[in-house]
């Protein structure tokens, strides 16, 4: 901003680093960005060219508003005080180390000149009246004639009051006028003339900190030594009142309306900015935006040109970081709601709240509710809600409809206080319809048409049934078979190829009184098992069974059943002898990608032999569980010689 605070200068214990800035988001409309380095001090605005001055041992670090570095200029010594010209083209910074003060260019972010006050003296506040650029120091007060070709410091006699490391203040709009702050008392000069006169005093008994002129020169604020911010009235020097902070304040920054910033020391108690409105009924706006201490130097926070935006230098345990806070009279205002985690729909329920804020709101304060639910998933706004004594809300709502539903509760806000809001959600019950489904546990043929039907009972608006199917066996997906409405009776059906054991499920979505469910039912599918014989000579009937005739000496083939991944098919042999069919032999084969092995049954090697052979399919113990068990036919042999 134009007018800048002076201050004393603090050495810093370390060195910027090098590392990058790095942008970081921060709470509500603020802005944020992180530093270098922990060890940050004063920190100065230019508005004209969008630029923050910050001191740290060693250097001057300029940024944009925005947190990117763009110049970094390495000191002597130890930066100390800083200052703007009024119309922000220079930049003054003191260098207690160095015995030196720096004149640098804003536009082109260069230096123009250095003056030394003396090796044995060291520079802290600085002030500029007119065109003589105003030192405090070890020495006492003195100042540069900017129109000399090269400036020497000057030591004017102050009169009977002595000041050493003193704070210095200044605005064009008091032309002449010097404000000196140090060692318990504020002094005003006029130094337009060759000897500099006082024209008024005011005597602190806690000591003076930092000092700030507000842009105009109609207040100024002053720390004092017990953490109080003392507010006086130009030019006179009148006390307009005493501001106290909860804990040691340090900085302090008055806006062009005369609203008062301050930052606290020491940040334990939580809020470590304050922001004294100039209706002084009110209590200050605060902000806790400090994770610790705040950083070095007097002067860690500025005012915008237009006192709009308050720039803070805060510090945390990741380091140092600038916030921004984009709207620093309002109050922050907290919105916070309970509501039952659970109701019962078409019932009554309460939802219950307050609104907080330092500057209360009055009763009768307008509140917006919104509730959300399967009947109104764009929201609808409810009757007229509004405050009641000591920022307390309550109402009651009649949901209609079931499942979650969302109350959203705001308040929009107004010149002093910030739009607040909050939501809280509530599972409102709902009916759970009847559905069924049928054919559960029945097996069927391999590849036959079955009709699977569901019924869905009562429901409120929702009609529609979702069928899946959900073949066994890794290699095929569950899929939808079938979404419709239910006919007049209630009942889906659809048609599924059984051609492996399937679970087939019934899906309802749900409505707003009903309640989503869904019901399962496996039913199974027998394996495609055949078995055809070869290198018989003729076929004929014995009794009631038709055989294959082989020769004695000729061996006879068998093939079969539906492919599955390492399925293997089961042959069983019988032999018969004395009427009676015995067992032979039972042994499995792997099939072929296509489905068939081709089994060697052998021979008897004598004639009259009568034999029989089947092919089997058996859950788990064929090698897989995709199918229900199945057998083919069996097929009779007839030895002949």
């Amino acid at each position: 901003m134009r007018t800048r605070t002076p201050a004393a200068a603090t050495a810093l214990a370390a060195l910027l680093t090098s590392a990058a800035l790095t942008a970081a988001p921060a709470a509500s409309a603020d802005s944020e960005f992180r530093l270098p380095s922990y060890n940050m001090a004063n920190l100065i605005v230019d508005d004209t060219h969008r630029h923050l001055f910050m001191t740290s041992t060693g250097s001057v670090l300029v940024t944009t508003f925005e947190g990117k570095q763009v110049k970094q200029f390495n000191a002597v010594g130890s930066p100390g005080d800083m200052i703007l010209s009024p119309d922000e083209s220079a930049l003054y910074v003191s260098d207690p180390i160095a015995h030196t003060v720096t004149v640098y260019d804003t536009a082109t972010l260069t230096q123009r000149a250095r003056w030394s006050i003396g090796d044995a003296d060291q520079p802290f506040s600085l002030a500029l009246v007119g065109d003589r650029l105003w030192f405090s120091s070890t020495s006492g007060l003195g100042y540069f004639d900017l129109t000399a070709t090269q400036p020497v410091p000057v030591r004017p006699d102050m009169g009977e009051l002595t000041w050493t490391t003193a704070n210095l203040a200044a605005d064009p709009a008091l032309p002449g006028t010097l404000l000196v702050a140090g060692n318990g008392t504020i002094g005003l000069y006029d130094v337009s003339g060759a000897a500099p006169v006082l024209r008024a005093s005011a005597e602190l008994a806690e000591g003076v900190g930092a000092i700030s002129l507000a842009p105009g020169g109609a207040t100024l604020a002053a720390v004092t030594g017990r953490g109080h911010v003392v507010e006086y009235r130009l030019p006179g020097l009148s006390v307009t009142r005493t501001l106290s902070a909860p804990e040691y304040a340090r900085s302090v920054a008055v806006a062009p309306d005369g609203t008062v910033a301050a930052t606290t020391a020491y940040t334990s108690n939580g809020d470590d900015v304050f922001v004294y409105p100039r209706i002084f009924s009110r209590p200050p706006v605060t902000r806790d935006i400090s994770g610790r201490s705040d950083p070095f130097g007097d002067h860690t926070i500025d005012w915008s040109a237009d006192g709009g935006k308050l720039y803070v230098l805060a510090e945390d345990d990741r380091g140092t970081y600038v916030r921004t806070l984009t709207a620093p009279r309002t109050y922050p205002t907290t919105l916070t709601a309970s509501a039952p985690a659970k109701a019962t729909r078409a019932k009554s329920l309460t939802i219950k709240g307050t609104v907080k804020s330092a500057l209360a709101l009055p009763k009768g304060t307008p509140l917006k509710v919104v509730r959300t639910d399967l009947e109104s998933p764009g929201g609808k706004t409810l009757s007229a809600k509004s405050l009641g004594t000591g920022g307390a809300f309550s109402f009651t709502d009649t949901p209609p409809a079931g499942g979650k539903v969302t109350y959203k509760i705001s308040y929009a806000g107004d010149a002093d206080h910030p739009a607040a809001g909050a939501s809280r959600s509530v599972e409102v019950s709902r009916a759970t319809p009847t559905l069924k489904l049928n054919n559960n546990k029945k097996v069927y043929a391999y590849g036959a048409d079955v009709k699977f039907t569901a019924h869905l009972g009562s429901t409120y608006k929702n009609r529609t049934v979702e069928l899946w199917a959900d073949p066994y066996g890794g290699d095929k997906p569950n899929k939808l078979v079938k979404k419709a409405k239910v006919n007049s009776k209630g009942d889906l059906t659809a048609t599924v190829d059984m051609t492996r054991d399937t679970t087939l499920t019934a899906k309802f979505t749900g409505d707003s009184r009903y309640a989503a469910t869904s019901v399962k039912v496996t039913a199974y599918a027998k394996a495609k098992v055949s078995l055809s014989l070869s290198n018989q000579y003729r076929t004929g009937r014995i009794g009631s069974h038709t055989y294959a005739y082989f020769h004695k000496n000729k061996d006879a083939h068998t093939t079969t059943m539906n492919y599955y991944k390492g399925r293997k098919q089961r042959l069983d042999l019988e032999i018969y002898y004395n009427g009676k069919w015995y067992d032979g032999a039972s042994e499995y084969f792997k099939l072929a990608t296509n489905g068939k092995s081709l089994v060697n049954l052998g021979n008897p090697g004598e004639s009259g032999v009568k034999a029989r052979v089947r092919a089997a399919y058996v859950n788990n113990s064929s090698g897989d569980n995709v199918n229900s068990t199945a057998y083919s036919p069996w097929k009779y042999l007839y030895f002949t010689k």
